[in-house]
């Protein structure tokens, strides 16, 4: 008799025409830059062992070849994304019964009301508590560190709108969950008069709900606006079960917690790692969801099937003991037509995650992502925990009922008993003497945490899946005004060059820890794109005060080697656009990314940079810089049209500003050296990059001279820049006449 065979739970494709194409750029490419360092460096040596050049040319030099060297380095540890593409498709339909499936717990972190409007995050919630997934076995939790009283009152309101909106969502099938986006949008289906009369009326009560939060200042649920801010800096901890029926099973709701885990001034807080920690021994204790979903309180689900779409690699034997993630992409509703700001990401989402899936699977996202809890308890795959009691207390702190968890045959038995000793796991002294954030939990090496856990955890063992359905699972909304954008890879460059000079740089780390090579390089390429900073820096100011100089750093163009450089420019310059085409993007995103990552390399990894040492030495403390969620409508006017805005910039954009004005100079004066003295071939090179450089600062230009509204350069920015460039150019006629 023949076993019937049990249909696969997902399946997983090569791209391998992709992976032809790339592997042989990537060898032709490598070819090019190795025969521009070898006239770089030979040049240099040259200078150095001759002594009729000056010092200050000999710098110079040194100064290309560095940053050129840094570039080719970046560049070959970003083309091991490239190597072993893979695409997979889940089928959460093939999945046993839902009496089966294991638990989940969510977790939703909050952090400023101010920043991140209550009602936003309630529509996170509420898209959550809708996901295809047995009532009682999802958990919600979110965590409150702002510590207002609005949050917690939008919870409970939340709630029981919640008790109208989900048997809404489960009755037709919707699957747009999160009620602002869901009304916000047509049906666009034949439905019934029973569905369109349903429909309103739930339109209605959501207007009625959004209401209640939105006037819940003027009906004296916030309280005093000094205790709230002290209340956030220093306040106890509080822990509520949503709802009449509390820790009692839900039937067809799933259970709602909010966590405001204790803060004091005294005590480091480690940010969002340390609020989702909190939250992984709170739960742990509550429900112990064998999963967590991580999302950010912008970020909601639009799809409900997710949940189910992870568990198809979770629960497969064949990937399961290994498995520690599932990573979904990050797609934001908000982008611009052709995302001006490079918001969306569309390399690590669209081209790097599929490369790092071939290999051993992405790095860890920050949100939209499925976890194995025992992933986070610090063991590599099949070790089992310390089984000495007080070796386990050295890790996990000092709560019996939280040890009790850590057992494999523990049952979660939620009482409400529990919840004194939940707030014991909230409090500020817990972690002291044990490994949370060293190695237990989320990770605290990091204002980027989600990085570091996740290369750590690769370095131990654990394997990772990324799945990218046609259907965008989780929708985000991103930031829309210049400042912004800048203050927030600022604050990932910061975080990231921490993992780059820690103990456990990706780079080194993984090569000891045995982790294979390649995907060494993919987890080692995010900690080395803090040093881009370099590249930028110097190619946007020494070839500039050079050409005003009047000296050549780049061969004639009747030399051969002038071939080498148009060859590396053409070569990266064409994979760039093939890549933006090929995953849907525009002639015109393709420009805005060359333009963006120049902005960016250039003011907010030179700040992130100059952020940490600052923080090395002691000047300054750490700042999560939380980006505003916060809407307005001139802002979103000119974002969908495409138009930079500077309102409310800040120092940040001092350097890219003062580029734009230093390779304006440089044009002119390189134009008027080039006319006087005919030697156009020898400056061609540096003439067009500073024409090339103010073709992409031709925004920043515009917003200085001739935009008068309210998003145009502030004028103290270009104050300042202006005062820069005078010093720059200074200097470079003083140090280039010795």
């Amino acid at each position: 008799m023949e076993l019937k065979q049990i249909p696969p739970l997902h399946t997983l494709r090569i791209e391998r025409i992709r992976a032809t194409i790339n592997r042989a750029h990537i060898f032709v490419h490598s070819l090019i830059l190795l025969a521009l360092l070898y006239y770089r460096a030979s040049w240099l040596f040259f200078f150095l062992t001759s002594h009729s050049h000056s010092w200050t040319l000999t710098l110079t030099w040194f100064l290309l070849l560095t940053s050129e060297l840094t570039l080719s380095f970046i560049w070959l540890l970003c083309s091991a994304y490239r190597w072993r593409p893979v695409s997979r498709v889940a089928f959460p339909e093939r999945l046993s019964n839902d009496h089966q499936l294991p638990v989940i717990d969510v977790f939703i972190c909050t952090a400023d009301p101010e920043k991140e409007p209550p009602l936003h995050v309630m529509n996170t919630v509420l898209s959550a508590m809708a996901l295809d997934y047995p009532a009682e076995k999802l958990w919600v939790y979110l965590s409150d560190d702002g510590g207002a009283a609005i949050t917690l009152y939008a919870m409970k309101q939340a709630f029981s709108f919640a008790k109208v909106w989900l048997p809404f969502c489960r009755k037709y099938g919707v699957r747009t969950t999160c009620p602002n986006a869901y009304f916000s949008e047509e049906d666009g289906q034949i439905r019934s008069a029973e569905f369109l009369n349903g429909r309103e009326k739930m339109k209605s009560m959501y207007e009625a709900f959004k209401e209640q939060v939105e006037k819940a200042e003027e009906m004296g649920f916030i309280g005093d606006d000094n205790l709230n801010k002290k209340a956030k800096q220093d306040g106890a901890s509080l822990i509520e079960v949503i709802g009449q029926k509390g820790l009692e099973d839900h039937d067809q709701m799933p259970h709602l917690v909010y966590v405001r885990r204790e803060k004091r001034p005294t005590h480091p807080h480690n940010f969002k790692a340390g609020a989702l920690n909190v939250l992984l021994r709170v739960s742990g204790l509550l429900s112990n969801g064998s999963y967590i979903l991580v999302l950010d309180c912008d970020m909601y689900s639009n799809d409900p099937t997710s949940a189910k779409a992870a568990m198809c690699f979770h629960l497969d034997p064949t990937l399961s003991p290994t498995l520690a993630f599932v990573q979904f992409p990050h797609i934001f509703h908000n982008i611009s037509p052709n995302d001006i700001y490079g918001c969306q990401q569309r390399d690590a989402f669209k081209i790097w995650w599929y490369g790092c899936d071939g290999l051993n699977g992405p790095i860890l996202s920050g949100s939209g992502f499925y976890m194995k809890r025992e992933a986070l308890y610090g063991i590599a795959p099949g070790m089992e925990l310390p089984k000495d009691l007080i070796q386990r207390r050295q890790w996990f702190g000092s709560s019996n009922e939280l040890l009790k968890t850590l057992r494999p045959d523990y049952k979660c038995n939620a009482e409400n008993g529990l919840l004194q000793e939940a707030h014991l796991l909230a409090s500020c002294n817990y972690e002291t003497g044990t490994k949370w954030g060293k190695q237990v939990g989320f990770l605290y090496d990091s204002v980027v945490e989600d990085v570091m856990t996740g290369t750590r955890l690769h370095c131990r063992g654990w394997n990772s899946v990324y799945y990218n359905p046609p259907r965008p699972q989780f929708l985000g909304s991103s930031p829309i005004n210049l400042n912004d954008v800048l203050v927030q890879y600022k604050r990932w460059t910061s975080g990231l060059l921490e993992i780059a000079f820690s103990r456990y740089s990706p780079l080194p780390y993984g090569i000891m820890s045995g982790h294979s090579i390649l995907h060494t390089m993919c987890l080692s390429y995010p900690a080395s794109m803090p040093f881009y900073c370099v590249f930028g820096l110097c190619y946007a100011t020494v070839p500039q005060l050079c050409l005003l100089n009047g000296i050549s750093l780049y061969p004639k163009v009747s030399d051969p080697w002038f071939a080498i450089f148009l060859a590396v420019f053409i070569s990266g310059s064409c994979q760039h656009l093939f890549e933006v085409l090929h995953t849907g993007g525009s002639f015109r995103m393709w420009w805005n990314e060359q333009r963006i990552w120049m902005v960016k390399s250039i003011s907010a990894s030179f700040f992130g940079c100059l952020d940490v040492a600052t923080r090395t030495i002691g000047v300054k403390r750490v700042d999560f810089g939380l980006t505003s969620k916060v809407i307005e409508k001139d802002q979103v006017d000119r974002y969908s049209n495409e138009v930079f805005d500077f309102q409310g910039a800040s120092l940040i954009l001092v350097p890219v500003v003062t580029s734009s004005m230093l390779n304006m100079v440089a044009l002119i004066g390189g134009v008027w050296r080039v006319i006087a003295e005919g030697n156009y071939s020898e400056l061609m090179v540096q003439l067009s990059l500073t024409f090339f450089i103010i073709i992409c600062s031709y925004p920043i230009i515009e917003a200085i001279v001739i935009r008068k509204d309210a998003a145009r350069v502030p004028p103290l920015i270009t104050f300042l820049s202006i005062i820069c460039t005078v010093v720059l150019l200074s200097l470079g006629f003083i140090v280039f006449a010795m």
